[in-house]
């Protein structure tokens, strides 16, 4: 969870502690999602001769006297200047300021504070800020690359709204088992790295095709790596289905296909990410929602990490349920020597919803932070009773992620480079409860199915545990 001192940005840290472009490993089973072209590894060497320390003890000494800003430097970095000089003059090698900086830097991003403290590069940092608004150059599937053996395999978990991936009719539960650039011409390998680098030779709008095995069959699909915005909202009942579609992901399109296992009364909205133009969008399902005499939800948050606070924010409008207070309190950020807290935008729960609504949340290991807060909300507000949670299994355990600290972005200066440091910790509004390192669990009351990635069968088992249908 993370707010932004210098920009306002009012971001949840997109919160795991990994990059979903780089392959993550969770215990037996890994994820890479092909959302961006693959980047260099963020513990390069980088350039950053005038970075944090060298620019701010420069400015002062220039500003102030080097004699009398010497004479009240803290003595810790008074230390650091001196083990620099130390090292230009007695080392036996030559480091120059670049390698300098660089290792200090390093032992920050090597997790020298914590998993979500870190620097970025002005590009790194223009690239983060393009990644939260949904702005992707890829095929847009996220894959599972071992199995819990640790054996080989490219299974899809899950296929970017809007994305070339979602265009050419790939679907969760697909195993790829061979591409290439023509139809005939097919690399048999389900070895994830062997097909990364493929992609690698495919130039952006460059047809490929990729056989997949689906069930009992095999496909052959035609696609290629393209520049889009994702959608990170799908709306379902048992007979509609839609999505956002076009170049902004913006225009809300009957696609996809319904969940017929619902009953007529209930609604299910998939949330990827607390990004975009999340808040608008959700606006618009919510109209639809009750356009459509609904009176039930669904809240799909597996797999979502987390995203802006300002939206986060806005969505809890919708579930504060026994909140008279026009703007209730949605979380609490201890800073230690301060509180701050955050409010939703509004109360508007019962423009939507009456007595007798439920509202059920299907979570996982991947659903954290600004998921896991607005969780925290549904419950302490009475919307969310935890016996209405169903918790998907992932490496045979069932719980959310279990973040309850936030991060706070600071511009560093000129150059555009940043630093994100971990400044709170968060609680629910009304019980105080934190997660960090638990997460919603079992035995708190929320029921559990197993893992299922094949097509919808995940949230067919979730739907039927959460009403009582397989017992």
């Amino acid at each position: 969870m993370e707010e932004n001192k210098n920009e306002q940005d009012g971001l949840f840290e997109d919160v795991l502690p990994q990059d979903t472009q780089d392959v993550e490993e969770q215990n037996d089973e890994s994820k890479t999602s092909f959302n961006e072209d693959m980047p260099p590894s963020k513990l390069k060497r980088r350039n950053v001769k005038t970075a944090v320390l060298s620019v701010a003890i420069a400015l002062i000494f220039f500003v102030l006297g080097g004699f009398t800003v010497w004479l009240t430097l803290d003595k810790d970095l008074l230390s650091l200047m001196k083990i620099k000089k130390a090292i230009d003059e007695h080392y036996y090698q030559e480091i120059d300021d670049e390698q300098f900086y660089g290792a200090l830097i390093s032992g920050i991003n090597n997790n020298l504070l914590d998993a979500y403290s870190r620097y970025m590069t002005a590009d790194e940092y223009s690239a983060d800020k393009n990644d939260m608004a949904g702005k992707r150059i890829g095929i847009g599937g996220v894959f599972s690359t071992k199995d819990s053996s640790g054996k080989e395999q490219m299974l899809v978990t899950r296929v970017s709204g809007n994305s070339p991936a979602e265009a050419a009719g790939l679907l969760a539960g697909d195993y790829v088992t061979a591409f290439g650039k023509t139809e005939t011409e097919l690399t048999e390998s389900v070895v994830f790295q062997q097909f990364s680098d493929f992609l690698q030779t495919c130039a952006e709008g460059e047809d490929f095709f990729v056989r997949v095995r689906r069930g009992a069959e095999d496909k052959i699909l035609k696609m290629s790596r393209q520049a889009y915005v994702e959608n990170y909202l799908f709306y379902r009942t048992s007979n509609t289905a839609y999505a956002f579609g076009g170049q902004k992901a913006s225009t809300l399109e009957e696609k996809g296909a319904p969940l017929p296992f619902l009953d007529e009364d209930t609604a299910y909205i998939r949330l990827v990410q607390f990004a975009g133009s999340v808040s608008k969008r959700f606006d618009e399902l919510m109209n639809l929602f009750k356009d459509q005499g609904k009176k039930h939800l669904v809240l799909d948050l597996r797999e979502n990490g987390g995203g802006y606070l300002d939206i986060m924010q806005h969505l809890s409008q919708y579930f504060c349920k026994n909140s008279t207070d026009k703007k209730p309190l949605v979380v609490v950020a201890d800073y230690g020597e301060k509180q701050e807290k955050f409010n939703a935008v509004g109360n508007k729960y019962y423009d939507y919803f009456s007595e007798d609504s439920r509202i059920y949340v299907i979570a996982d290991s991947g659903t954290a932070s600004a998921s896991e807060c607005l969780i925290g909300c549904m419950v302490d507000y009475g919307v969310l009773p935890f016996s209405n949670i169903c918790l998907v299994e992932r490496n045979g355990k069932a719980k959310t992620y279990g973040k309850g600290i936030m991060q706070t972005t600071f511009l560093l200066g000129i150059k555009g480079d940043a630093i994100r440091l971990t400044t709170a910790e968060i609680h629910w509004p009304v019980s105080g409860r934190s997660i960090h390192g638990r997460g919603v669990l079992p035995e708190d009351g929320a029921k559990t199915v197993a893992e299922n990635f094949h097509s919808d069968a995940e949230i067919a088992a979730a739907w039927a545990v959460l009403t009582g249908q397989n017992s």
